[in-house]
């Protein structure tokens, strides 16, 4: 499983980024991205930004690992899900509206 991790970027020179989140810092490719402002959330992955995320997502997701953080080490998942845990799961905007359209088989 792979899993994009978010950070904010601190710094940017050009299409390269120095972003953090705590004590973890990276340089960032934001070829995927573009050229972003210090302050934003990117996800990223293998040392690029995959999208550029709002404050509150990036905070969602990082509770989400630290849930994950917990549990691999024996402790509980406490409510790191809880945004997810009172809906089903949901489609892809794309997906939900072929779905609407009665495409349902590729």
């Amino acid at each position: 499983m792979c899993m994009g991790i978010p950070l904010r970027i601190e710094t940017v020179d050009g299409l390269t980024a120095v972003a953090a989140d705590g004590a973890r810092r990276e340089t960032v490719d934001l070829a995927l991205v573009g050229t972003q402002t210090p302050g934003t959330w990117v996800l990223t992955h293998l040392g690029a930004a995959r999208e550029v995320l709002t404050e509150r997502d990036a905070d969602l997701i990082r509770a989400a690992l630290a849930g994950l953080g917990r549990l691999m080490q024996g402790g509980e998942l406490g409510d790191a899900f809880a945004d997810i845990e009172t809906r089903g799961p949901q489609l892809p905007p794309h997906l939900a509206a072929a779905q609407a359209a009665g495409q349902t088989k590729a």
